[in-house]
């Protein structure tokens, strides 16, 4: 069973999703603590309700990100895990503590990479016209939400939609793509190498796995 650590700042929706998984075995994993940045993020109540180990690091006591990340990585490493998951975690991570979990960060970004990297991904979507949008699985890397695809899921784009329409329709395709992405790689299916993403042992496209 591998040892899966999830970072969060919000809500934490996609945790949900990874709990809820767990808890009927189809994940393929446990999800063994769940650190956030802010104390008031509500998804540390959803993992204490769930019977998970807890941690909060505020960002405010720390002088700079190297400082800050230096103190995560010890907090992360503490618990072993296999897999660490950024599920709304606000914060750009430095190049080292990337480095240190390369090939085992996974994280989900709203938009169909590389389209709309950072933030506002909805809005810009709309605002540039897409009839379509959606969400992206990937690898994290040293590049800003640049890491390899692993999945993907596709939304549509009304002409009446705005970004809270648009978001809560993503939401729906992140709660599935995210803890299947994550069986994956607990089920020694997903790994990265030479910067790519492989599945069952053959080299994803750029856009990830196409299938069902």
């Amino acid at each position: 069973m591998k040892r899966i650590l999830v970072l969060i700042s919000g809500n934490g929706s996609n945790l949900q999703a990874l709990l809820d998984q767990a808890a009927a075995g189809r994940l393929g994993g446990e999800v063994v603590a769940v650190i956030s940045n802010k104390a008031d993020a509500y998804g540390l109540e959803r993992a204490r309700a769930a019977g998970v180990a807890t941690e909060v690091l505020p960002g405010r006591d720390f002088a700079d990100r190297d400082s800050f990340d230096a103190a995560l990585r010890q907090r992360i490493d503490g618990y072993t895990p296999d897999l660490v998951v950024l599920a709304g975690f606000m914060r750009i991570l430095t190049p080292a503590l990337v480095r240190h979990y390369e090939g085992r960060m996974l994280n989900i970004h709203p938009s169909l990479l590389p389209k709309y990297q950072g933030l506002n991904t909805h809005q810009r979507a709309i605002d540039a016209g897409d009839d379509e949008h959606g969400c992206s699985v990937h690898f994290v890397t040293e590049e800003l939400d640049g890491g390899p695809v692993i999945l993907q899921a596709r939304v549509p784009v009304f002409a009446d939609d705005d970004a809270t329409t648009v978001a809560e329709r993503v939401h729906v395709q992140e709660h599935a793509i995210y803890p299947l992405a994550v069986r994956w790689f607990c089920d020694g299916r997903l790994a990265m190498k030479g910067g790519q993403a492989w599945l069952d042992n053959q080299p994803l496209p750029p856009e990830g796995h196409a299938g069902d």
